[in-house]
């Protein structure tokens, strides 16, 4: 009687993102994997009748030498091309394996191309740009993958009586940031060229998209390397201008920043649509996420004097559970000016009822 064994080993390792540090290939990349197939095939012919106990007792025999040969990957090893890695086994074997590298056109990297600054579409205004633009984000060759998943801590809006074109997501320094989209770094600057920004990378994406992660402790890629969506690229961090470790997050087309909370929801980590349709309405610091159309379009008209609060007073009534931190946050301000605006000391105990002014 012939008895035909496949085995099938699959050995996985990371092909939606690697890290870039030093702890390896596997050390840090969880759920992202490379696949490498082996095919062990064994034939046994044996005609002789034998009962079912030796037969059990060949079967675990024989499953016991075939384990015992399997090669195991125990690391991998860099080299001069980010998508090709050297995969080395225990019993001292190695192979190249290439990973899949995103499709990213040439001409990507040919229109306003600056490596050594963070706006690159200076000389383009925004009465030159159509009044809508589809972007297909997401398709079977293209990905997505949430920056950071958390709590956004302060929206696109005027803040501190100027535009803040971002949103902020709160973290701990050390933690991984990802790449929002496959694209092409054009910039990763450390915080003594970039300003407010600290260390910063900038995304440029196949549909024209750029986006921004502001403020990390350390980038790993380099201006010019190709990085796949989910692809780990950073780590958060309270560097440039900053109250503390969070992540700022900007989307732009063609230089002009939109809210990423339209693309992006990420208190719980998903993609709103794979197709965006991008207004030019969009692109006022008082257009949202939540706004029908038409609010939109009413918003995008209010002038810098609109926006204006230098002369308008605004005060806030204490809650149970209230802190002067939370109320900073709630209003977009700091302890130390809530501090400052009502003649109290930061360790002011808060009483229900007490009227605070919070600008």
């Amino acid at each position: 009687m012939k008895k035909i064994f496949v085995i099938l080993i699959c050995f996985l390792f990371s092909s939606v993102a690697f890290a870039q540090d030093n702890n390896g290939f596997f050390g840090r990349m969880k759920e992202r994997f490379v696949v490498h197939d082996t095919v062990y095939i064994y034939i046994h012919d044996n005609d002789t009748i034998v009962n079912v106990e030796d037969d059990e007792e060949d079967d675990e025999e024989e499953d016991e030498e075939f384990s015992e040969g399997i090669a195991i990957p125990v690391d991998t090893l860099s080299t001069a091309d980010r998508y090709c890695k050297v995969v080395l086994f225990d019993n001292g074997t190695w192979l190249y394996y290439n990973i899949e590298k995103p499709d990213i056109p040439d001409s990507l990297s040919y229109d306003h191309w600056d490596t050594q600054t963070v706006h690159s579409y200076r000389d383009v205004a925004l009465k030159d740009l159509p009044d809508e633009v589809v972007l297909r984000l997401v398709d079977s060759v293209h990905r997505w993958c949430i920056p950071y998943s958390g709590p956004v801590t302060s929206q696109f809006k005027i803040r501190w009586h100027r535009p803040h074109r971002g949103v902020d997501i709160a973290l701990h320094i050390g933690d991984v940031v990802y790449a929002a989209f496959d694209g092409i770094v054009r910039v990763a600057l450390p915080t003594s060229m970039t300003g407010g920004y600290g260390n910063v990378l900038v995304i440029r994406h196949a549909n024209g998209l750029e986006t921004y992660y502001g403020h990390l402790s350390k980038y790993i890629v380099k201006s010019g390397d190709v990085v796949k969506a989910g692809e780990a690229i950073g780590y958060g961090g309270s560097t440039g201008r900053s109250t503390g470790p969070h992540l700022h997050f900007e989307t732009r087309y063609m230089g002009q920043s939109f809210d990423p909370e339209r693309i992006f929801d990420f208190e719980n980590g998903t993609l709103r649509d794979e197709v965006f349709v991008l207004k030019k309405h969009y692109f006022s610091i008082n257009s949202h996420y939540g706004q029908t159309d038409q609010q939109s379009l009413n918003a995008s008209k209010k002038t810098p004097q609109d926006n204006s609060t230098k002369s308008k007073k605004a005060y806030y009534t204490v809650k149970k559970g209230d802190t002067l931190g939370k109320i900073a946050q709630k209003h977009g301000t700091t302890i130390k000016k809530l501090c400052q605006l009502n003649g109290i000391r930061q360790n002011k105990v808060l009483q229900i009822g007490q009227r605070l002014r919070v600008k």
